[in-house]
């Protein structure tokens, strides 16, 4: 049975960005594809063959003794396609995380290749038409960046530098607000990049046409998103103190309402009621009481008056209070988180 795909931790130390995840191609069997990842093509062309092999990985500490072994027989993963067309580009795409501010490292390995021979990795990858790369070619000797916005590429930039094959070489991006940085086998690529064309986005693995490529050793620190319904959800209740529960739900790809922000973060993700799909389908709004506290169910809506959610407020109750006047208080809060939201894609991001 599989341990585990990678694992995450919240660093206290070590790390500026406050969180890590770690690839361990090693949970995999030999010959699958990792779970949690999805293969993309940028182009056209066949599918890309991502699978789990067996390489030798020199090892990322020096050898505590001589006759300790200097490298190590681990898993990578390894995109094997072979498709000679000239605008295939394989992607490899981690699902887990949505990243902004970042440092990536990972190892790769340029195998072979007659058409091309190139490694690179995607990040703040929005769909397969929006995204920057860094890539690495043996058969050009130089490494480059660009981006794709819209399905266009823009001119490349960097350096001609001897990328060698059948070697492992070590690649670092940076990412902060608009700042991007690359190391190559721990030397700076090129002058610190600006660009606010992509904010965020995901983070995956690269090559072209027939090149075979391995990767391997990933580790991303990076610093955790606050879901934009979750900031609206503490932005409120900064407001409010009354607030004794607040969750904001939308409906998932099944039509079903599902948490995603709450006051208690471990309430997200849970189901909700005929009461929360009514009122994103239809605007109704729910009311409730029982031991003092006012429960009322409401719909947010956008710049258009259109629901998009719903929100299920709990409210301690003033002495005297009505069902109108807890209406009218929930009514004042649902305002306040509509002016911070145009869209469903406020809530989403």
């Amino acid at each position: 049975m599989q341990r585990f795909v990678f694992w995450i931790c919240l660093l206290l130390t070590g790390s500026v960005f406050g969180a890590q995840i770690k690839f361990d191609f090693n949970d995999f069997p030999v010959g699958s594809t990792p779970t949690n990842f999805s293969s993309v093509i940028n182009g056209s062309g066949s599918p890309g063959g991502w699978k789990i092999i067996l390489d030798e990985v020199p090892s990322a500490f020096a050898p505590l003794t001589a006759q300790a072994p200097a490298v190590n027989r681990q898993a990578v993963l390894a995109q094997t396609s072979q498709d000679p067309t000239d605008e295939h580009f394989p992607i490899l795409i981690y699902n887990g995380e949505t990243f902004k501010d970042f440092r990536l490292l990972t190892r790769f390995k340029i195998v072979s290749g007659t058409v091309e021979q190139m490694a690179g990795v995607v990040f703040r990858f929005q769909n397969v038409s929006n995204f920057y790369v860094i890539r690495a070619s043996a058969l050009g000797h130089n490494i480059r960046f660009y981006k794709v916005v819209n399905g266009i590429r823009s001119e490349p930039l960097g350096p001609q530098l001897e990328i060698s094959t059948n070697a492992w070489h070590t690649l670092v991006i940076q990412c902060q607000a608009n700042q991007i940085i690359f190391w190559l086998d721990h030397r700076l690529v090129m002058p610190p990049l600006n660009d606010n064309t992509f904010a965020i986005g995901k983070i995956g693995f690269w090559t072209k046409s027939d090149a075979v490529s391995y990767f391997g050793d990933t580790t991303i620190d990076y610093t955790p998103r606050i879901p934009a319904a979750q900031a609206l959800v503490q932005n409120i209740l900064q407001k409010e103190s009354r607030i004794l529960g607040l969750q904001i739900y939308t409906l998932n790809d099944a039509g079903n309402p599902q948490i995603i922000a709450a006051k208690d973060e471990k309430e997200i993700g849970q189901s909700g009621t005929d009461a929360e799909k009514d009122a994103i389908a239809n605007g109704k709004v729910y009311y409730g009481k029982h031991d003092g506290v006012d429960a009322l169910t409401l719909p947010l809506r956008d710049r258009n008056g259109d629901p998009i959610a719903a929100v299920h407020l709990r409210l301690k109750s003033f002495f005297g209070e009505t069902q109108e006047n807890a209406v009218t208080r929930a009514t004042t809060l649902i305002k306040l988180m509509q002016a911070q939201v145009m869209s469903r894609d406020d809530l989403t991001q």
